[in-house]
């Protein structure tokens, strides 16, 4: 057990060194006015995402706001080269140039996180049952816990490991459904793919509560 969570860990750092190193810089303010008004070829991202950058549970659109802006830019490069699949995405980011994409990255990234994003009344059975998987995994299922690659507090790790800490239910629940049946496969070394096939819905859907449950800066 210890020797898989090790792989596991050490695969993803060399991941993450990968993907920082190859990064390179957006203009915030540039980047603010693809996100106001777009490039003319596909609807604005404050369309869906907010001014704020915070989302919308119940359309399933993910907060972006705080997020580290690496992992921002490798998703929609993504979505235009077709190694991640959304028919709302796609053809709203196809026509960026990757400028363009690094721009908008580094809009969204300084904008401030608020939180948590779940209502107040989720079960408390429900959120107890997230909390451990989120902490301590399921090691009968050889489910590592999320903060073993997304960090202590669930806040990110660079630019592989996005933070999850508030995110919307809706979408976390989405995505970790699309890996499980292999609909996702952009993830670094499969690791995700390896996680979210060994979950039951029902653990999906008490990690998706509880990580929705806590503030952006959760401890």
């Amino acid at each position: 057990m210890a020797h898989y969570l090790a792989c596991f860990l050490m695969a993803g750092s060399m991941t993450v060194m990968a993907s920082s190193a190859a990064m390179a810089q957006g203009n915030p303010e540039q980047g603010a006015s693809l996100v106001s008004q777009g490039d003319g070829s596909g609807v604005p991202c404050v369309i869906c995402h907010g001014a704020d950058g915070m989302g919308n549970d119940a359309g399933g659109f993910p907060r972006l706001a705080g997020l580290d802006a690496g992992y921002l830019a490798k998703q929609m490069e993504d979505y235009k080269a077709g190694r991640r699949s959304s028919a709302i995405m796609q053809p709203n980011v196809d026509n960026f140039s990757s400028q363009q994409i690094l721009d908008i990255a580094a809009y969204f990234s300084a904008l401030p996180a608020t939180g948590p994003q779940a209502s107040a009344d989720a079960p408390a059975a429900l959120l107890a049952a997230g909390e451990k998987l989120v902490r301590e995994g399921d090691w009968d299922k050889h489910v590592p816990a999320c903060s073993s690659c997304h960090g202590p507090s669930s806040q990110g790790v660079g630019s592989s490991f996005p933070a999850i800490a508030g995110q919307h239910p809706n979408y976390i629940r989405q995505q970790l459904s699309a890996w499980k049946k292999g609909e996702r496969s952009n993830d670094p070394e499969q690791l995700m793919t390896a996680v979210a096939e060994r979950l039951t819905d029902e653990q999906i859907t008490a990690v998706a509560a509880y990580l929705g449950s806590l503030s952006h800066d959760s401890q």
